[in-house]
């Protein structure tokens, strides 16, 4: 029999469904977190799928609300959490990749600290509430509102076969060709932070320039039912694997000074080391600072926006993976 699974508050027994929200104490302010708790009527592995970590990412938001609404506990083997809105700060108020409420992006801070401000506060909720428990793990992200991107699904090796490989099996079963890897799992990625703690965890980036996408959110839930049947949740459909394109990531290139950005690429754009990809133009003076990429590789996102501070992200490179790069 599979037990009751409970997030706070919120509790759903073997077979049910519950949806409602849970507070998460930010030291400062409570926040509502909305939950949907399926609690499948088979034993299985509990999933955890993570949706609205920065605002104006709307793909993610969506695909997430109509999986919620869609699963049925009969159908499922296992428990599935999904939170559509795991940042509500961000997603009502800022709407942009930071927090409104201390201006920290939290993807960038996980695992979180429940000593620290507002935003490493809910990092650490959602790690202690969520991930703990979690034998696998997604994190749907869009590109923002002066974001171009290419579709993608990213991880981080970890140096432990077994769960790098069950990770990339994960990653291939999304039905996005563009498999994005980072050879360490360091820094402060909800995905990464999951990988350090021995979770098989991916990052999915669909859509792009904040778009509200209905086909988009419908493909990203056949895509989740791809994952659920991967990992056993789901008995039901096929089980494919895409045709995968695998990189690695390259460089990142940013912003040296403030002024206009005028970008001379478009996500999916392949380029070479050197290449001007775009000028940030000082409106003060006129003077034009050409952007060079660091590496060659593809483009897979970058910033769209008109107005630019120093270092903000302009633009991520990824270069094709060797053929010896492990599980891919």
């Amino acid at each position: 029999m599979t037990r009751v699974l409970t997030v706070g508050a919120l509790s759903a027994e073997p077979g049910t469904k519950t949806r409602g929200t849970v507070p998460a104490d930010l030291g400062t302010l409570t926040v509502d977190i909305p939950l949907t708790l399926v609690n499948g009527a088979h034993p299985g592995p509990r999933v955890v799928i993570t949706a609205g970590v920065h605002g104006g990412e709307f793909t993610g938001v969506d695909a997430a609300t109509r999986l919620a609404a869609l699963l049925e506990p009969r159908e499922v083997h296992g428990q599935v959490v999904v939170c559509p809105v795991a940042n509500p700060p961000a997603v009502y108020q800022g709407r942009l990749g930071v927090s409104p409420l201390d201006g920290v992006n939290i993807n960038r801070v996980f695992p979180g600290d429940p000593d620290g401000g507002p935003t490493e506060r809910l990092a650490a909720w959602l790690f202690a509430h969520l991930l703990d428990s979690a034998d696998a793990y997604v994190d749907l992200h869009s590109g923002g509102i002066d974001e171009v991107l290419e579709d993608f699904v990213g991880y981080r090796l970890t140096g432990d076969p077994a769960l790098d490989a069950k990770t990339a099996d994960m990653a291939r079963s999304l039905g996005i060709e563009d498999v994005v890897f980072g050879t360490n799992a360091d820094g402060g990625n909800s995905h990464a932070a999951a990988a350090r703690q021995g979770v098989p965890a991916i990052l999915v980036e669909t859509g792009q320039l904040g778009e509200r996408d209905a086909s988009a959110a419908r493909r990203l839930v056949e895509g989740l039912y791809g994952v659920l049947r991967r990992l056993g949740v789901l008995h039901t459909g096929p089980q494919d694997d895409t045709d995968i394109r695998a990189w690695v990531w390259a460089a990142g290139v940013t912003a040296e000074t403030a002024g206009l950005w005028y970008p001379d690429f478009t996500a999916g754009d392949d380029v070479t080391q050197g290449q001007v990809i775009g000028r940030v133009i000082d409106p003060a003076d006129g003077r034009e600072h050409k952007v060079h990429t660091p590496a060659a590789g593809r483009i897979f996102y970058g910033m769209r926006g008109l107005t630019v501070a120093p270092g903000a992200e302009l633009a991520a490179i990824a270069a094709p993976a060797p053929r010896d790069s492990g599980n891919h």
